[in-house]
């Protein structure tokens, strides 16, 4: 149903997508997961034809999004990461701007409202004025927004970032019986559980290519082992730092060691079974760096990207902050 080729856009020297390609079969949940900043929004533009390639392909139904781009927004609908929601409105007046701006016929647009608000769980606010709505509200409405015209491709930008527990659920249930309907649903965000509770694929981004892809069990079940979240102590300095890793790359049955800087300099490790753990203890003892602390789980979707980039999700969003830092770029200027 979606087809990017080779997918490349930078704005002045920063390159949001790098070649980037996906094939998002018909009828699927599709996700994408990345931290801010992987290229995620500027994909997603480019597929409902708001912002233009540097160069590469883009089709939707077989159409090409970049010569018949009218045609394209006929199937598509699009719940951007920023609500744009008129304040004066009500939300049911909102709806009704949005059928008459896809010239929808005034009984079908009255039924497809009607329909929504039910869907939503809107109907005990929605004669209110959207300037009294709470997020999840304009967020629900947004949704509302884009279903309509019953378009058979949705597309959602960070569509939960944000939200209260109800009204992520309440998106979370419509989306799977969207999908289940035969709508095609393209979702990003940087929710670890949701892409990992909702894609039947997805595609991992970083630094604006797919560096994974497949279904949530396949890739987990592709790095085996374990993971073990471990804490000796707060490093003092990067050779301490360096040494606990050389203990642990040294442990038989140790994958993979990346010190977390998010989370008080505790260390990740991917392992070959429970065997490996007292091992890990032993040979951290007799180097006289104890275990502050110690957590094992299957792996997650988190150490699929670590396995890919060799950093946590968490310390990508980290580095991303870091960069766009205000203060940092206004003494680069001063500079």
């Amino acid at each position: 149903m979606i087809q990017l080729d080779q997918i490349s856009k930078a704005y002045g020297s920063v390159t949001a997508l790098d070649g980037l390609s996906l094939r998002v079969p018909a009828g699927s949940l599709y996700g994408l997961l990345g931290p801010n900043g992987a290229g995620k929004t500027t994909a997603l533009r480019i597929l409902c034809t708001l912002l233009a390639p540097d160069r590469g392909a883009v089709r939707v139904a077989g159409i090409d999004a970049l010569q018949q781009p009218r045609q394209v927004r006929e199937r598509l609908g699009y719940v951007a990461q920023e609500v744009a929601i008129d304040k004066i409105l009500t939300g049911r007046e909102m709806l009704r701007l949005q059928g008459a701006l896809y010239h929808l016929a005034t009984p079908h647009l009255r039924q497809r409202i009607q329909y929504l608000i039910e869907l939503l769980g809107m109907g005990g606010w929605i004669d209110r004025r959207c300037g009294t709505y709470s997020g999840g509200m304009r967020r629900r409405l947004d949704l509302a927004s884009g279903l309509l015209h019953q378009p058979s491709v949705l597309v959602l930008d960070e569509p939960t970032v944000g939200l209260d527990i109800e009204s992520r659920a309440v998106i979370w249930q419509v989306l799977r019986q969207l999908r289940d309907a035969g709508t095609t649903v393209l979702l990003s965000s940087h929710y670890l559980e949701e892409i990992d509770a909702l894609a039947d694929r997805l595609a991992i981004l970083d630094g604006g290519r797919v560096i994974a892809e497949g279904s949530p069990s396949e890739l987990k079940r592709a790095l085996g082992g374990d993971r073990v979240t471990l804490r000796v102590r707060e490093f003092s300095d990067e050779m301490e730092s360096a040494l606990v890793q050389q203990v642990l790359q040294g442990c038989p049955g140790v994958r993979q060691v990346v010190v977390n800087r998010a989370q008080g300099h505790s260390l990740n490790l991917v392992v070959d079974g429970e065997a490996v753990i007292e091992t890990l203890r032993q040979q951290l003892n007799q180097a006289q760096l104890p275990v502050f602390s110690l957590s094992q789980s299957r792996p997650s979707l988190d150490d699929v990207y670590l396995q890919a980039t060799g950093r946590t999700l968490m310390d990508a969003e980290l580095e991303v902050v870091g960069v766009r830092d205000p203060k940092a770029e206004r003494k680069q200027a001063m500079r």
